[in-house]
């Protein structure tokens, strides 16, 4: 099939839906599709069999484009609209393959162009703009209708996680082929793992880990008075925090102090996807602290192959993979989450049970076998749609 896949965001970045096409892309070229990706003018350089780079000309004033809604994301947008529809005018395309809110550029394709699009529905796009800009509230019945319209537009709708799925269902999507994320962990090399003990030095105490970006949806304050509550009771930890940008790191690096936990806290900055593996040894529990959002963060399944105990809020954005059987899950409060906190740093038995578990879990449900088996699915179905 010849594909136009469009990607509205930096790309590549080792960073949740970055990762995420990466991974479809390899799985396509595997299947030998010819795949065109439209994608942001930021991001590095990725090369696969079949599949072809183009990027949108920079906007002004659209540097380091963040995760999530926002002005500079909306500027790239108005960027690519008109070269999404200029390339798919150029090329017969059997198919466009439209990522998060690219879906509207593919409405649009496929009323012009008559090219039938798959939405793949990394997060609910009405439910995001209207969690992270609060005073846009007064949209949300509107941008719920647009959602639907994409949705029931849809030869299929192809969403992350089951919460998406039943939304997707409930507004009347023709078909719904569920394509969750996968752990990204590789064997440690030895440099990485010198590394890693160098960052984080040896300790008998317990070590609390956190990956990912810091975003005010990850929950990142609730991790920090948490853990300063946790240590106010005697208990000796640290808690390690990889990712972020300088300046989320930075104001947060300055609640640690304020909170006097600024010794105990380590903040490692952006890790390489390659050093996960390395950095999860020197960890004791890794910590999942997400206050919004109904799709499940992808690091979710790196944490579950990790041979290392989880914690997380008892929220779906969780509770749709994880179960008190691989985690320790407890609601997103202070008192809670410290209190889990001193039970997995004392109970070493609950740990080693959990990661056990959640090994299993892994290697059962969210490997690249798996992934690639689901994409095969998925276009072996749209093909036979389309003929």
């Amino acid at each position: 099939m010849n594909i136009l896949l469009l990607a509205p965001h930096p790309f590549y970045q080792e960073r949740g839906t970055p990762i995420a096409v990466n991974l479809l892309l390899q799985a396509l070229s595997r299947l030998g599709h010819a795949v065109d990706v439209l994608t942001y003018h930021e991001g590095m350089e990725v090369s696969y069999p079949g599949v072809t780079l183009h990027r949108i000309r920079k906007p002004l004033f659209a540097r380091n484009v963040p995760p999530g809604p926002s002005l500079k994301k909306i500027l790239c947008d108005l960027v690519m609209l008109p070269k999404a529809l200029s390339m798919a005018s150029r090329k017969p395309y059997d198919l466009v393959h439209a990522i998060e809110e690219s879906v509207y550029m593919a409405m649009w394709i496929r009323r012009r162009n008559g090219i039938p699009y798959l939405y793949d529905m990394d997060s609910s796009l009405a439910r995001q703009v209207a969690e992270k800009f609060s005073f846009l509230g007064f949209l949300l019945p509107l941008m719920t209708r647009m959602e639907r319209a994409a949705i029931r537009g849809a030869l299929a709708v192809v969403p992350v996680c089951e919460a998406l799925a039943k939304i997707a269902e409930k507004d009347g999507a023709n078909k719904v082929v569920l394509l969750r994320d996968i752990s990204l962990l590789s064997p440690a090399s030895s440099e990485d793992l010198e590394l890693a003990r160098t960052l984080v030095p040896r300790s008998e105490s317990p070590c609390f880990m956190y990956v990912g970006n810091l975003e005010a949806y990850q929950g990142i304050d609730l991790m920090l008075d948490s853990f300063a509550e946790f240590l106010k009771g005697g208990s000796v930890a640290r808690l390690v925090i990889a990712g972020g940008k300088a300046e989320d790191i930075q104001r947060y690096r300055g609640k640690a102090k304020k909170l006097g936990i600024g010794k105990s806290t380590l903040f490692l900055g952006p890790q390489p996807v390659t050093r996960m593996s390395a950095l999860f040894t020197v960890a004791d529990v890794l910590v999942s602290p997400r206050i919004k959002g109904n799709n499940t963060p992808m690091k979710i399944y790196s944490y579950l192959a990790s041979g290392k105990a989880i914690l997380a809020t008892a929220l779906p954005t969780h509770t749709q993979v994880l179960t008190p059987e691989v985690a320790l899950l407890v609601p997103p409060d202070i008192r809670s989450f410290a209190g889990a906190m001193k039970t997995l740093a004392r109970d070493e038995s609950l740990r080693l049970k959990l990661a056990a578990q959640a090994q299993d879990l892994a290697q059962a449900c969210y490997s690249q076998e798996s992934f690639q088996k689901a994409v095969t699915e998925l276009y072996a179905g749209t093909q036979k749609a389309l003929t």
